[in-house]
């Protein structure tokens, strides 16, 4: 069959396939939105892309396997009820879906799991050989369990629970047996580094640890300018530029208040009208419950006026500090493999294109890593400084965090798992850290009045009881969030709940594979391969894990099992580590070449699949959160008023809130939330000269902003009383 007529009509085919996906207004909601089930059609449009771009004698099976997973992927996800509400992800029945659909869907997975049933079944036998020889029963059986138990999150009901469990450990495993049918498929004469170009950088070994000065791989960097771009796009695209959680803001009422010089503000005139979640309504001040570190760092994009760009550079430098840790830890293609996975992360991505403190908190623990590494090889005191500096910034980003960091690092400087820093460097460090974690204790006591007072813990010991946010356990803890708090208090019950939705979680956004994120991790774990660095590694996630078991909360859904988020990089160290404990298990000439391959697919489909699937289901008016406020405000031509919000505090006045002025006296629309009659009065003697706006908020309308009066003088809707 000759090549160029094929290729030809399977490029048309995936464009005409991707126009469909894009023009057709049955895959847009009302308002012309793109709905997750355009993902369909732009799964097949890739997998002929695929299929065409390895239409040749040697490369074309392993596309027409990956272009089985690329369409599997897209249809298990449509079976995935995830939505733009507060939830965790589940599997729901085909039978939910139009008769049409769910045909489509059944049949799919009916002819994948046949094509990988037949292609694995006369290699079963070796398969099966290679396990006996390369594991021993206890290491599958560990292997197996966890592949399986991080495959779905709790359920109330233990029937639907189990069926969950077993649906979605089927697809993990249908999605493994078709990446490995599709790496087995490549001929050893394929695989000559000759041939592979850039790609022989990923997929062959090296084995020499970096020495010295390190020096920036391109791949690298190439890496980081990608992890900038996709995440600026979702910023832009997908969450529009505009807050979604109540932390972010919060974080930028605060960015905002330093970038004007202030540490708090007066109250407002009448302080119902203008609650938002996480500040603080004192006697005399208003002010955000979170630290000072990440808002000060926002306030830079604040001042530019484009605070979304902030989080998409520190990721793109994120992928930078972890290649050169790992290239320290390893070699320099594990570092490589490393930069790639990371930027392909769908949770380093989302995470990117938030406003919250998770990515720069990730990389000041990545610099005072790299400052004890320097410290060691140079011997240079500069260096643990540096480290401590860094340790003491996390204390005024994420104080939790920061006590993992400051612990795990200082038992490496004495000699845990590395050679011991000199006593010049370690007294450095600590008195480094400590110096700038001390501003913790100045902004507390100008805030709450105590250096021991945060003004988290005096927020919520104010609005929902004493010791509700505090460490370790009790009844008092939580405060009883539905779904995701699901039992009273903070016990061991807690924490096995919590675990499983964090684990969970990291197993679908760490990656995004079809496979789940996770399971090279369980095999180098359970290899009994580990050397010195995968252990620290692995204790250093362990730390993590370990202590956010003593907080009642599990983080929520949102940007995946955020709370742990400082496991990202022992995650991606681990498994590009497990690429080469998998390799040398598998003992072949090109087995090196295959795992890469197979691991470099999984990330591509994920890109093709998961990240624009979540950005359209989930972050698109995530909670319910829009922008539109501003632009209705310019087309009515709002001016200086008085805009009442009708709705719920979250989303309809969040959304509103932050574009109020800081002082609520400016020349300018003043939001206000139409919160009760008696609070609408208030607001309308405290403003009698202004015109006054009614606007129904998303949760009232289902959709956009909408005016229902106005304008209207303050007189007219203010009591006679």
């Amino acid at each position: 069959m000759r090549s160029a007529p094929v290729r030809g009509l399977l490029w048309a085919a995936a464009g005409l396939i991707l126009a469909w996906g894009l023009l057709d207004p049955r895959f847009r909601d009302t308002e012309g939105t793109l709905q997750g089930i355009a993902g369909l059609l732009f799964a097949l449009a890739a997998s002929s892309g695929v299929v065409a771009a390895a239409w040749s004698e040697s490369w074309r099976r392993f596309g027409l396997w990956i272009a089985v997973a690329l369409v599997g992927q897209a249809v298990a996800l449509q079976l995935v009820l995830a939505g733009s509400g507060v939830g965790y992800q589940h599997y729901q029945s085909p039978m939910a879906h139009p008769a049409t659909l769910r045909a489509v869907l059944v049949g799919w997975l009916a002819v994948q799991t046949s094509l990988v049933a037949g292609g694995l079944s006369s290699r079963w036998p070796s398969i099966r050989q290679w396990c006996g020889r390369s594991f021993r029963p206890w290491q599958l059986l560990a292997i197996g369990a966890l592949f399986a138990l991080s495959s779905a999150t709790f359920s109330r009901s233990l029937l639907a629970f189990t069926s969950e469990l077993m649906f979605a450990t089927f697809l993990q495993a249908l999605g493994l047996g078709t990446i490995i049918l599709a790496v087995w498929s490549i001929p050893d004469r394929a695989l000559d580094s000759s041939r592979l170009g850039i790609l022989s950088n990923f997929v062959f070994r090296n084995q020499a640890p970096t020495q010295g000065r390190a020096r920036m791989d391109r791949l690298a960097i190439l890496a980081a300018g990608w992890t900038l771009a996709v995440s600026l796009t979702l910023a832009i695209v997908a969450y529009q530029r505009h807050p979604h959680v109540p932390d972010e803001v919060a974080y930028l009422f605060q960015a905002r208040s330093f970038a004007e010089g202030m540490l708090w503000l007066p109250p407002p005139p009448v302080p119902g009208a203008f609650s938002v979640d996480l500040l603080y309504f004192g006697a005399d001040k208003v002010y955000s419950v979170f630290p000072p570190g990440w808002p000060a760092v926002l306030a830079l994009g604040v001042l530019i006026g484009a605070p979304w760009v902030v989080n998409p550079v520190l990721a793109a430098l994120n992928v930078l500090l972890a290649f050169v840790l790992l290239d320290r830890l390893y070699d320099r293609r594990s570092a490589r493999i490393g930069a790639v996975l990371m930027a392909c992360s769908p949770w380093s991505l989302f995470l990117a294109m938030s406003y919250m403190a998770h990515h720069f908190t990730l990389t000041c623990a990545l610099a005072a890593a790299l400052g004890v590494v320097a410290t060691r090889r140079s011997g240079r005191v500069r260096w643990a400084w540096l480290a401590g500096v860094a340790i003491g910034v996390i204390s005024l980003l994420r104080p939790l965090d920061a006590l993992v960091v400051a612990g795990l690092l200082g038992l490496w400087s004495v000699g845990v798992g590395g050679t011991r820093l000199p006593i010049k460097a370690i007294v450095g460090m600590v008195a480094a850290a400590v110096a700038v974690g001390l501003g913790n204790l100045w902004y507390n006591t100008l805030l709450t009045g105590s250096a021991r007072v945060f003004p988290v813990m005096e927020y919520f010991d104010a609005y929902y009881g004493p010791k509700t946010n505090a460490l370790g356990f009790g009844p008092e803890r939580g405060v009883g969030w539905s779904g995701l708090d699901p039992f009273p208090g903070h016990g061991l019950i807690d924490v096995g709940v919590n675990a499983n939705f964090n684990l969970f979680a990291t197993n679908i956004e760490l990656f995004g594979w079809c496979t789940g994120s996770l399971f090279l991790v369980f095999l180098i774990v359970f290899s009994r391969r580990m050397n010195r660095s995968d252990r620290l590694l692995l204790a250093s996630g362990l730390a993590v894990v370990g202590i956010h078991t003593f907080y009642w909360f599990s983080g929520g859904p949102d940007f995946g099992a955020r709370y742990w988020y400082l496991i990202l990089v022992p995650c991606i160290g681990l498994t590009a580590r497990g690429v080469t404990v998998l390799a040398d298990l598998l003992g072949t000439r090109s087995s090196h070449a295959r795992v890469s391959l197979g691991v470099l697919a999984l990330s591509i489909i994920a890109m093709v699949t998961f990240v624009p699937w979540r950005a359209i289901d989930k972050y698109y008016h995530y909670r319910g959160m829009r922008p539109d406020i501003a632009s209705l405000a310019r087309t009515a031509d709002f001016g200086r008023s008085v805009v009442l919000i009708q709705g719920k505090r979250h989303p309809d006045y969040h959304s509103a809130a932050v574009h109020n002025p800081l002082g609520l006296q400016a020349n300018a629309p003043i939001y206000a939330w139409d919160r009760t009659p008696e609070v609408r009065d208030s607001i309308l003697l405290r403003y009698p000269n202004r015109l006054v706006w009614v606007v129904a908020g998303p949760s009232r309308t289902g959709g956009a902003y909408r005016i229902l009066q106005g304008p209207l003088p303050a007189a007219e809707l203010a009591p006679e009383r």
